[in-house]
């Protein structure tokens, strides 16, 4: 059986987020991207506590592409260490 996952990423823009959906789904790594945003995210970075508004990615995707969906978020995303987090599907609809 099929093992469903939920790719999350964000990015400083929508036009980052914009480019990263169209190559994931043009690659066919992702059935659908979809983005939400502007979102406010609170982090600590080089021992600062920021805040900044960003565009979060949601990744719809197979298990098995999680390595192909990691190298190009990594290949396509402008931050140094980008958030990148799968979280498996355990219930949805069938169709």
């Amino acid at each position: 059986m099929t093992a469903f996952i939920q790719v999350m990423t964000t990015t400083a823009n929508r036009h980052d987020a914009d480019r990263i959906a169209g190559e994931l789904v043009e690659r066919r790594l992702a059935a659908c991207v979809q983005l939400l945003g502007p979102v406010t995210s609170t982090y600590r970075w080089k021992g600062a506590i920021e805040t900044s508004d960003e565009w979060l990615l949601l990744i719809k995707s197979r298990e098995e592409l999680y390595p192909a969906i990691d190298g190009a978020i990594r290949e396509l995303h402008p931050y140094d260490v980008p958030e990148i987090l799968a979280v498996p599907v355990t219930a949805g609809h069938a169709d």
